[in-house]
């Protein structure tokens, strides 16, 4: 890996992996809740840079080698009662370090893509950093609204039970999440996934960082009338199998962002397995396209609603 910081303000230093061209657009990957950016897989990583873009991927405050704030994270009580004073930040500090990143990087504006939490910074940012984006793609995400998007009560013990002490607990505890949470209806590699929560261990094992991370997702309640006011190009991705955020998420983030449209794909849960990749990164290039962004190696070619195979409203 080759591993680069950079200074976004607030006292907040961004750990950062770059693959491509720096010459081409840019497509900037946002991961999800307590989720590394070694969860976009370097051969996922690749391959989208092979479609000419240069590819950031990066770890969020609280994760992996980015800045650890300070504060303890919220009870679960206070999880219980979606008490926001648990809260040291909230989404809107997240998007502003992103925007930070772009700006110091000099690569604004982006093509952003977001994935479970990393969608709803990816939602912020173009709401409130539209220079920023210059297309969204929002994955397995939601607008913030009790009413979609929430989570099987099966799941509440992962959120509620301590976090695992020691690096073989934590691979096991990743291993049962995952067989929770991830697709049912695609293949997925076990492998794999002991391979990530192997490498996620030894960059950065902050049992606090999660938390404190989704007390900002409470925090930032409801945010639908935010993502109204969102212009860029918007695709919405969510697997007709997500325990974790419905797709009655997808449906509502698709409802409130003007022009966005849903790709639903059948059997895919809250993961990325390598089976979706290339049918994910067709739809982020012709997303791309809408923003009149295509890469220059690739001609660019009609996006309608039915090239998006799968879309619905």
């Amino acid at each position: 890996m080759d591993e680069r910081f950079c200074d976004v303000g607030r006292g907040i230093t961004v750990c950062y992996e770059t693959f491509g061209e720096r010459s081409d657009p840019t497509a900037l990957l946002i991961m999800g809740l307590g989720t590394q950016m070694v969860a976009w897989n370097e051969d996922f990583c690749r391959a989208l840079a092979a479609r000419g873009f240069y590819v950031v991927r990066f770890d969020n405050r609280d994760v992996g080698r980015s800045t650890h704030v300070q504060g303890a994270p919220p009870t679960i009580r206070q999880l219980l009662a979606r008490s926001r004073r648990a809260a040291h930040y909230r989404l809107a500090d997240m998007a502003d370090d992103t925007a930070g990143l772009l700006s110091e990087l000099e690569l604004a504006p982006a093509h952003v893509i977001g994935a479970s939490m990393g969608g709803m910074i990816a939602q912020t940012l173009a709401a409130r950093h539209a220079q920023s984006v210059r297309s969204l793609v929002s994955i397995m995400s939601n607008t913030g609204r009790l009413l979609s998007g929430q989570p099987a009560l099966k799941l509440y013990p992962f959120f509620l039970r301590r976090p695992a002490a020691g690096r073989a607990q934590y691979i096991a505890h990743f291993e049962r999440l995952f067989a929770a949470i991830g697709s049912t209806g695609l293949p997925r590699d076990p492998e794999e996934i002991r391979a990530l929560a192997a490498i996620s261990y030894d960059r950065d094992h902050d049992p606090a960082g999660p938390g404190r991370q989704l007390a900002a997702i409470l925090a930032s309640g409801d945010r639908t009338a935010e993502l109204r006011s969102i212009v860029a190009p918007t695709l919405v991705v969510h697997g007709t199998a997500d325990p974790l955020v419905g797709l009655s998420g997808g449906r509502a983030t698709t409802r409130a962002i003007a022009g966005a449209k849903l790709m639903k794909v059948e059997g895919m849960g809250h993961d990325l397995p390598r089976a979706i990749w290339p049918r994910l990164i067709d739809a982020i290039e012709e997303n791309s396209m809408r923003a009149g962004g295509s890469p220059d190696r690739h001609p660019p070619q009609p996006a309608s609603r039915e090239s998006l195979s799968g879309l619905s409203g």
